[in-house]
């Protein structure tokens, strides 16, 4: 075919040399014949016809150069593809003559005096972990080459959207009675008819996000992100436990410029940022209410970093939040002023972190505050506030250290005190009661362990302690959630190993241990082993 089009150029090339003698020699014929008046007009035409034809050979030249590159191309690449052809090959007769069994015999089917030894044997275990590594390796490398031609997901504003996620299953043995059956937090008392444990499995634990990144404005990259899961309760129908409520987690919008960032939405408390490792408690972070203020927060912050001198940095965060107290809203499809609502201000806070690296990994210490003002009616106010601490520290290139710390009052909207805020002392609609912001302490902390980039192994302790002596301040306190909730302490170890780049394995134990006023310590268990997908 590439033979018949050069001969066809080389036709169209002669038959327009042919054309261009022709009309020269017909043009002087014709001039010489042709009178004064009429010769100039003719001449015109004859110049403008010479003009078109010499741009039509230049156009058929630079055809002949192109395609003269395009067959110096072809043959390139037939080259390098029959080199790439021959290295496999080699590739191929390699692997095959190391997983070959050297004895002669073995090609006539005896068997080899030395199959049973280990040396053989761990080379050819060997060879398959090689194997193995290289068609996962071929595996991310073709996903990664077909996400280029791959469908991308559309928007409305034309802007580009990130569709990401986890299917999660978790399969649970509980022993002890607990507050939640899939994602215990606390220790509950036994009834008398009660069995001893319980097991059951769930995938409402499954979340989905969606990321946007939109235009740039004054200079700053806007983006926005949400994320949602199936953990928001359950249907009033049969088997209703398997058909989770879809819940909405977090829901951002952000403008970033080089050093400063405004962040807008719903988010975790930012002045106490980490929760620790689990796959087993997705749906509430792990250890929440021993330990980990963690409540997802309609919020307003501002972020500018600093650059030191020793190769660190310094952030500084300062917003407003949603007053949470914690109560549960008083109906179901209406909203009504929660206690911190009431006050008519929003919560302030405030955090500082000086943030560098070590042994390759971030090394981050934390301060924050937070104040807020609650209004329980009957001109019953109470000041809420909190200190807080995080530290994220790696230890080595396996290990690292982190956990949090905190210290306030009427703090159970951030889920301190285990979701309380304040006692009362007799009935809260009573103008009579008096009304005790609930003094309280606790934190966490966790070792990751990680000898290898798919393998870690995590064990965590965490514990809130609400003040003795506020619970024993009236004779029969009221809360609006478990007041003779004294203590709650909370651990697990587990071990996550990423089976391939998208698929999660763990198992996990936890402990809890919660003290209730004037009654014996409760102590509860839970095995968990999940299955995970990333997507």
């Amino acid at each position: 075919m590439r033979l018949a089009i050069s001969r066809l150029g080389v036709t169209a090339a002669a038959v327009v040399a042919m054309t261009m003698g022709e009309s020269v020699v017909l043009g002087q014929a014709v001039t010489a014949t042709l009178p004064a008046t009429q010769a100039n007009p003719l001449a015109e035409s004859l110049e403008l016809l010479e003009s078109r034809l010499r741009e039509l050979n230049a156009q058929l030249l630079e055809m002949r150069s192109e395609l003269a590159r395009s067959r110096a191309e072809t043959a390139a690449l037939r080259k390098e593809l029959e080199s790439t052809r021959q290295q496999i090959s080699v590739f191929e007769q390699s692997m095959a003559s190391r997983g070959a069994v050297s004895d002669p015999l073995a090609g006539e089917g005896a068997p080899s005096p030395r199959a049973s030894e280990g040396p053989p044997a761990a080379s050819q275990g060997s060879t398959e972990a090689r194997l193995s590594k290289l068609e996962e390796d071929q595996q991310l490398l073709s996903a990664k080459v077909n996400e280029q031609y791959q469908t991308k997901l559309e928007s409305a504003s034309k802007y580009r959207v990130r569709f990401s996620g986890i299917a999660l299953l978790n399969l649970f043995s509980d022993q002890g009675s607990v507050d939640n059956l899939d994602v215990p937090t606390w220790a509950t008392p036994r009834n008398a008819e009660a069995t001893s444990g319980s097991f059951g499995a769930t995938v409402r634990q499954s979340s989905l996000g969606l990321e946007v990144f939109g235009p740039r404005v004054a200079g700053a990259r806007s983006s926005g992100e949400l994320q949602f899961d199936f953990f928001g309760g359950f249907p009033a129908t049969w088997d209703g436990t398997t058909a989770g409520i879809v819940r909405m987690r977090t829901a951002t919008l952000r403008l970033d410029w080089a050093r400063t960032s405004v962040v807008g939405g719903q988010d975790a408390p930012f002045f106490s940022p980490l929760s620790p490792t689990s796959l087993a408690s997705l749906g509430t972070p792990a250890l929440a209410y021993a330990g980990n203020l963690w409540t997802w927060t309609p919020q307003l912050r501002m972020e500018h970093r600093f650059a030191l001198a020793d190769e660190s940095s310094l952030t500084l965060q300062a917003g407003v939040l949603d007053p949470l107290t914690g109560e549960v809203p008083a109906t179901q499809f209406f909203r009504t002023p929660t206690a911190g609502e009431a006050a008519r201000q929003p919560a302030y806070a405030a955090r500082i972190a000086w943030n560098r690296t070590a042994f390759g990994l971030p090394l981050t210490l934390g301060a924050g505050g937070y104040y807020s003002r609650q209004d329980w009616g009957f001109h019953r106010h109470v000041d809420a506030w909190a200190g807080t601490a995080d530290w994220s520290v790696p230890l080595g290139g396996m290990f690292s250290l982190t956990g949090e710390f905190y210290r306030g009052r009427a703090i159970g909207g951030l889920g301190g005190a285990l979701a309380r805020s304040v006692l009362f002392s007799g009935p809260e609609y009573n103008p009579a009661s008096s009304v005790l912001g609930l003094n309280t302490l606790g934190g966490w902390a966790q070792l990751k362990f990680k000898p290898r980039a798919k393998l870690e192994f995590n064990g965590a302790f965490g514990e809130d302690y609400p003040s003795d002596k506020d619970l024993h301040r009236f004779a029969s306190p009221e809360s609006y959630n478990f007041a003779g909730l004294a203590q709650n302490q909370g651990m697990f170890v587990n071990g996550i190993y990423h089976a391939r780049s998208n698929l999660l394995l763990s198992l996990e134990y936890r402990r809890l241990h919660t003290r209730i006023v004037s009654k014996p310590s409760v102590r509860a268990g839970q095995v968990n082993l999940s299955a995970g997908v990333l997507f």
